[in-house]
Order: structure tokens, then C-alpha cells, then sequence
């Protein structure tokens, strides 16, 4: 695979363009059973393909932000890797920011190959973003890191999750810095650049206890409205970053308005334009 260096812009000049138009909600694209047979599609290949063309057609041309869960597709094999394709480039071909979601973290030549399924523009999964991994060491990203920088593209680095059994690892201490906490720094050591190539996790369902400020890059905040997070809580959460860089992440509270895509996509506008007016801008 190939990457012409000389057209990549920075993922800062691409996420702030877009986030300026649409909006600060990412919209996730979760093809859970339980939503497939909800919307009376069947649990395969071919329900998941529908879904996803479903979404593409209500979120693609609003959303600023969409972040299609991997495993869900993968979990069906070839068909769903093909089903997971066709969302990415429909949204991309939409406007859309992309994050695939595949949580990828492995070391050397491993790492740089997920870098390359899912950063690099020839893939045929080439996304805008990656969540990944840094508990193998945070310098364990650097291939993923490296290729995202020269593509203008961005790695979203776990730092403090939502799942209780995160914690005993990301709020361990040395020196008095929490694991996490040193995720957060590392980060924000490599946007130095002001490419803001790296993101991090953070979730937005309970105080994290991290200090953001310096991140200067996109902070992923999952946990709206199905994990019990809602609009009004993401100031007291991230009262102490930069709200500018706040991406708060909703799919299941979106997706189950599905499948009519016109009820799909009011039902995001009306998640998306909470989550500005708590955060103190309006759209309209």
C-alpha cells in the first residue's frame, strides 16, 4: 500500500472543519443482534450489510463523526468485513469523519499492518481514525501513530475507559501518575505539532479524575445515553478540558429509533443539538 505524503492535511484542519458545520455527537453504528432482530432484520451477513446501509443513508449526511463498531461486523466473517467496507466509504463519501472502532494494539510490524488496514488510503477499510490500544506501552502505537501523522488521519488511544474492570489497571499509580494520566500526556507530548494526531478515551459516564488541558486534540467521550450518560452531564464531566475538542458518542439511544432512516436521523439532530446547547452553542 502506498500514501502520497504531499495531499495529507492535518486530522486538526479536517475534524475542526467538519465538527464547525455538523456538530459534536459521534454517532455510533452498532449492529447489535438484539437491534438487527429489533429492526426486523435477520442476525447474518445480509442483515448487517441492510443495517449499515441503513445508517449510511440517515447519518452520513449529518453526523460529523461516525464511529462503526468492528467487532459486530466481524463477527460475521467475510460478509461482514464487506458489510463494514460499504459503511466506511458511504460515510466518507458523505463528509463524514470516520473512527473504526477496532480497539487494535499489538507491537513493531503487527502494530504498523493494523495501522495500514486502517489508516492508510489505498485499504479498502481506510478510515479517518482508529481507537487503539496503549496497555502494551504507549510507544507500542508509534507505527499506527507515525502513518496516521503523514495522512492526516488519528489515532484515539484508550485511556480511561468505561468498564469497572478498567480501573484497577488505568488509575494504578507510580510517582503519584495514575496509568491513565500518563496515556493523557503522552498524547498531548506527541500533538505538539498541532496536528492533533493523537485522541484519547475517555468515558463520559463518571468523573475520570485526568487532567485534559493539554491535550490539544479530540477527546472520544463514550457512554451517551445508553450506558446512562446524558447531554447536561458532560460539563461537570469535562468541565476542565477544552469543550472544543469534546466528542461525546451515542449509538444504541440513536439507533434504536431505526430502521425508518428519517426517524434514524431525527433522532440524532435531536442527541447532536443537546449535546451544543450543554455545551453552549447552537446550530441553528
Amino acid at each position: 500500500m502506498s500514501v502520497d505524503l504531499s495531499v495529507a492535511r492535518t486530522f486538526r484542519s479536517r475534524y475542526r472543519e467538519v465538527v464547525t458545520d455538523r456538530g459534536r455527537l459521534c454517532a455510533g453504528i452498532d449492529p447489535h443482534p438484539e437491534l438487527l432482530e429489533q429492526w426486523g432484520l435477520p442476525v447474518s451477513g445480509a442483515g448487517v450489510r441492510a443495517f449499515g446501509e441503513i445508517c449510511v443513508e440517515a447519518l452520513a449526511p449529518v453526523a460529523s463523526v461516525i464511529k462503526p463498531q468492528v467487532a459486530f461486523f466481524e463477527s460475521f466473517g467475510s460478509a461482514g468485513f464487506a458489510a463494514l467496507e460499504s459503511v466506511i466509504a458511504g460515510c466518507r463519501a458523505e463528509g463524514a469523519l470516520v473512527i473504526a472502532d477496532a480497539k487494535r494494539g499489538d507491537i513493531g510490524s503487527t502494530m504498523a499492518a493494523y495501522g495500514r488496514a486502517w489508516l492508510d488510503p489505498a485499504s479498502p477499510m481506510s478510515s479517518d481514525a482508529l481507537t487503539a490500544s496503549p496497555y502494551l506501552g504507549f510507544g507500542s502505537l508509534e507505527p499506527a501513530i507515525d502513518l496516521a501523522r503523514r495522512t492526516g488521519r488519528c489515532v484515539f488511544a484508550l485511556a480511561r475507559t468505561s468498564n469497572p474492570e478498567g480501573a484497577p489497571v488505568q488509575l494504578a499509580h507510580r510517582d503519584g501518575v495514575s496509568v491513565a494520566q500518563r496515556i493523557i500526556d503522552a498524547a498531548a507530548s506527541a500533538n505538539t505539532d498541532g496536528s492533533a494526531t493523537l485522541g484519547v478515551v475517555v468515558g463520559a459516564t463518571r468523573e475520570h479524575g485526568l487532567d485534559l488541558s493539554g491535550l490539544n486534540g479530540p477527546i472520544l467521550a463514550p457512554g451517551l445515553g445508553a450506558q446512562g450518560a446524558s447531554a447536561d452531564d458532560l460539563r461537570g464531566v469535562f468541565g476542565g478540558s477544552d469543550l472544543s475538542w469534546l466528542l461525546p458518542a451515542s449509538s444504541r439511544a440513536v439507533l434504536r429509533s431505526g430502521p425508518d432512516p428519517q426517524h434514524l436521523r431525527a433522532a440524532y439532530q435531536q442527541a447532536r443539538d443537546e449535546v451544543e446547547s450543554s455545551l453552549g452553542r447552537s446550530l441553528s
